[in-house]
């Protein structure tokens, strides 16, 4: 327990002396939102795997999706790997960095203000992210508060999660609105080797436990289907696309494809040094993912191997069926008192890297979109800043509450609050975002049209589902409603754009001419001039 808590304090003293040491890079809104658009291909790259990855993958997903497709879970990690980051890089990383460097934007919503002419468009697309960040945050809370109870025994000593919610939500609110962005790329990385050295050796550890590799699969390949009779259908969780391949590919859809669309991620795009360093960051990003995404699924895969360690109470007995969070820390419950330190620290720094990065973008967001020149006209350099960072405390303690609420809550497991998040964000931008980069006939009803249906779809189902309600979703998983979501805004936005009047041709024309002269720009300074605009 000593050395436990000995690699917390290290952590949290590191983590905070990063914000310490980066605070000057956020005496200005430029700094604090982007670190003045100077941030190279290594930083950005991990920054952008650890916001992608976090307790939510770890703990929720891994467990529920290895619990319910085994061993074919693992095509999920690869998705997030060659979909998720591999593709993104190569289709979305040179033209948002260009364009948004060219329109001045810092933020998605401001992206969408300046690159549409659409004022109300910056204004919703703002109420957007900052409504829908916080059950994705809470999301987070949630999976390491599971993590954390278990391996410390908290409730031994008469403390119970709320104790470990409240103190991330502190430690995530200091080294934020210290060095702003800045302070989260630097910490980014130092958690990202963490999260590497940790995944690895939990893999070898819980494997061990199990007999190795070859025992773990041969005991899991005598498991038979959910409802089969003993004996039947055995080996369905060590095929290739296990039981279930239509819910597999929502899922893999959903968590690759919906990173495309997310603000937190897009925006480590905004703040590359330069153009020229994307086959850098494409690399590093997903050699990352392979690992942590990979191997966080690869682990899952063998959820249904739990019971036979630990004593950490797995199942519903009442409901007789999973309570799919607690899968993952029942599976790591045996293990060394070292290694579930090292274990806490992995966790911890996965989900603080994602914790930064929401809250980071949900204040920004609220601040330069929203609270600027709509309710305060006129803001200076320090006022923006200082409302930044108040809306940082007040971003993280609604999602720190929320994340309490719903680790009470029989009903909606990490994964379904996350895909509700996801499906409504993701949904929402994807479409505008990259035929906005890519096509000039795209049109603002086209925009609107995707905001509505996102959220619309993903809203009602979500109420529709409660337990108040007299009806039933119409989409029975939330997940699939998410991923529904994210391919329809894909096809609304081209056919919404073909039968609304176009915008004006000569003006798109000079945006993007402008915008992608130099599409493999010279690297820029800290206040975000090119060499040739000095």
């Amino acid at each position: 327990m000593i050395l436990k808590i000995l690699m917390i304090v290290l952590f949290f003293t590191v983590t905070i002396a990063i914000g310490y040491f980066t605070r000057k890079s956020a005496s200005n809104v430029g700094g604090f939102v982007l670190a003045g658009r100077n941030i190279g291909p290594w930083l950005s790259a991990f920054a952008y795997g650890t916001t992608y990855f976090s307790a939510v993958v770890f703990v929720g997903f891994a467990g529920q999706f290895g619990w319910k497709y085994g061993m074919a879970a693992l095509w999920i990690g690869l998705g997030n790997a060659f979909i998720g980051s591999l593709i993104a890089w190569y289709v979305l990383g040179a033209r948002t960095r260009a364009m948004t460097h060219h329109l001045g934007a810092q933020t998605m919503p401001e992206f969408f203000g300046s690159r549409f002419k659409s004022k109300p468009l910056r204004i919703a697309a703002a109420g957007i992210i900052f409504i829908f960040m916080i059950p994705y945050t809470a999301s987070v809370y949630n999976g390491l508060s599971r993590l954390f109870m278990m391996a410390f025994d908290l409730k031994s000593f008469g403390m119970d999660f709320e104790v470990v919610i409240i103190g991330m939500a502190i430690l995530t609110c200091i080294y934020v609105i210290l060095g702003g962005y800045k302070a989260t790329v630097v910490n980014d990385t130092v958690q990202g080797v963490i999260m590497v050295v940790g995944i690895s050796a939990v893999i070898l550890a819980v494997l061990s436990s199990f007999g190795g590799f070859g025992a773990a699969v041969t005991s899991l390949s005598l498991i038979p289907n959910d409802g089969a009779a003993p004996g039947d259908a055995q080996g369905v969780f060590t095929s290739m696309f296990g039981p279930d391949i239509p819910n597999l590919i929502g899922v893999l859809i959903l968590t690759s494809l919906g990173a495309w669309g997310l603000p937190q991620m897009i925006s480590k795009f905004y703040a590359l040094k330069s153009t020229n360093m994307i086959r850098t960051g494409a690399i590093v990003s997903t050699v990352f993912a392979l690992i942590i995404a990979g191997g966080s699924y690869f682990l899952g895969g063998f959820g249904r191997l739990a019971p036979q360690i630990g004593e950490v109470a797995w199942r519903d007995e009442a409901a007789n069926a999973p309570v799919f969070d607690s899968i993952v820390p029942t599976m790591l419950s045996g293990l060394p008192e070292i290694l579930m330190g090292l274990i806490v620290v992995l966790v911890l720094s996965a989900s603080l890297s994602t914790l930064s990065s929401l809250v980071l973008t949900s204040s920004s967001t609220l601040t330069i979109d929203f609270i600027r020149g709509n309710i305060v006209k006129k803001m200076t350099d320090g006022s923006q800043l200082f409302i930044m960072r108040v809306l940082i405390v007040v971003f993280v303690l609604i999602s720190a509450i929320i994340g309490i609420v719903q680790y009470n809550s029989p009903v909606t497991f990490i994964a379904q609050l996350m895909a509700i998040s996801w499906g409504a964000l993701a949904g929402s931008f994807l479409g505008p975002f990259i035929y906005g980069l890519y096509w000039k006939r795209t049109t603002v009803p086209a925009v609107w049209a995707s905001f509505i249906f996102a959220v619309g779809l993903t809203v009602s189902n979500f109420i529709l589902g409660l337990d108040f309600t007299p009806g039933s979703p119409f989409i029975a998983s939330p997940i699939n409603a998410g991923a529904i979501a994210m391919v329809g805004s894909l096809i609304i936005v081209p056919l919404v754009s073909l039968i609304t009047p176009a915008p004006d041709k000569e003006e798109t024309t000079l945006l993007f001419k402008e915008s992608y002269k130099n599409l493999h720009d010279r690297p820029i300074d800290s206040a975000g001039r090119s060499t040739d605009e000095k």
